[in-house]
């Protein structure tokens, strides 16, 4: 297979294909996704045992057992891909939408309307259940898109692909309009995010080496985020069982997910009373923690945090734990170590909430809430194509405004400019 020429006659057809499904009704959008879901449940033996190949391929190249895990089909993860199916057709949808309609002193009205962004190439890995997520969203948005998924995965991406044009087929949609990269050549990758004629955006959900490695080379704008360290600030004036439940969820929900605490700030006059209790439950969940020298003696057992701490997203049962004066080192700490993906404040002081939330540069800032919420399920979205911590074009979780930009609309009646 000659990479280029296919990556090439991919991007063509996405091209076209964007030019019909965005001028798709809402109508039509829904009854593909409706019909997509409809074919996964019809197949779902099918799709156990493409996944099974997958499944069986990794173990015999060595995947771990997280990564195994990531790759698994599990029939709870088939019921949620159909239900994400279900809820993005139940969305709004935001093309066409118009907004801030005004007239003018000449008399026009001036508004901005809501558009596709075109097509999209969207690089993954292991986990299957993306390949639907990612065509879900992209086709009630508008966009075309080219699914890059990891070779592991190959079989049941292929399966589910074939579900998709199957749904889209039903609905008089255009099959192109999200088409699968067959090939596990890595050179597809490197074509695809270099296809500037044809691909707008390129979206990678992956490690922090596949997504350094597609900002550096891409040609085409990316919507990332690189690492998730995450902050929890526990305020002096906190509830103190509030901050307890807060920061154990926000660490020991998951692990290995970008939106879990790495490192939290406890605010001095009150972390005799809480750091004890949380340090107690931490050792249960066998969660080790470094913190800074006034930690370490409140806490025996506390390894001295380094300077490289503060900057590590772990991803595992780590934690890093600094005592602050205030608000003001919380706040000052967070900007210079955060990666700008999720920060939060237990504090019973609306004041301060306030003002954290406004100070805080990162794409998502709660009060009173575990950083684990921040997610495009939990926000209402129903499903997201990835975290932005970018602030242009999209912020924060990816949903389906995300997938679309605004344009401005003029409405004269015979107006010229004087």
């Amino acid at each position: 297979m000659d990479i280029q020429d296919y990556m090439h006659r991919l991007g063509v057809q996405a091209k076209q294909a964007g030019r019909e499904i965005s001028r798709a009704d809402s109508g039509k959008k829904n009854a593909a996704l409706l019909n997509i879901a409809e074919a996964i449940e019809s197949n779902r033996a099918l799709l156990g045992s493409e996944n099974q190949k997958d499944l069986v391929a990794g173990e015999i190249n060595g995947l771990d057992a997280a990564s195994l895990d990531r790759l698994a089909l599990t029939p709870a993860r088939i019921d949620a891909m159909i239900e994400g199916l279900k809820q993005v057709a139940a969305l709004p949808d935001p093309v066409g939408e118009i907004t801030d309609l005004k007239y003018q002193p000449s008399g026009i009205q001036v508004g901005q309307m809501r558009v596709p962004l075109g097509v999209i190439g969207i690089i993954y890995e292991s986990r299957p259940n993306v390949t639907v997520d990612a065509a879900a969203l992209c086709l009630k948005s508008g966009n075309a898109c080219i699914l890059r998924g990891g070779s592991e995965a190959i079989h049941s991406n292929r399966a589910i692909a074939n579900c998709i044009t199957e749904g889209l087929q039903a609905a008089g949609l255009p099959v192109a309009a999200v088409q699968i990269v067959e090939t596990t050549d890595r050179a597809a990758v490197g074509e695809l995010i270099t296809l500037n004629d044809y691909v707008d955006v390129i979206v990678p959900r992956g490690g922090k080496s596949l997504i350094e490695r597609i900002s550096k080379e891409a040609t085409i704008p990316v919507i990332k985020h690189l690492d998730g360290i995450c902050h929890v600030y526990i305020d002096d004036t906190a509830d103190i069982n509030k901050a307890v439940a807060i920061a154990m969820n926000a660490k020991t929900h998951r692990y290995g997910v970008c939106n879990a605490m790495e490192t939290l700030l406890v605010a001095e006059h009150i972390a005799t009373k809480v750091l004890p209790i949380l340090a107690e439950q931490y050792r249960a969940k066998e969660v080790e923690l470094r913190g800074c020298a006034k930690t370490c003696s409140l806490l025996p057992d506390c390894l001295r945090a380094t300077e490289t701490d503060w900057q590590t997203e772990y991803l595992a049962p780590i934690l890093s734990i600094k005592i602050v004066t205030d608000i003001d080192e919380a706040i000052a700490h967070i900007n210079q170590y955060s990666s700008a993906h999720t920060e939060s404040i237990v504090t019973e002081n609306y004041t301060l909430a306030r003002r954290f939330l406004r100070e805080v540069d990162s794409s998502s800032v709660m009060v009173n809430a575990s950083t684990r919420f921040a997610d495009g399920f939990e926000y209402g979205l129903g499903a997201e194509i990835g975290i932005s911590t970018d602030k242009l074009h999209a912020r924060g979780p990816v949903g389906l405004t995300g997938l679309t930009s605004l344009k401005y609309i003029v409405l004269g009646d015979g107006h010229i400019r004087q």
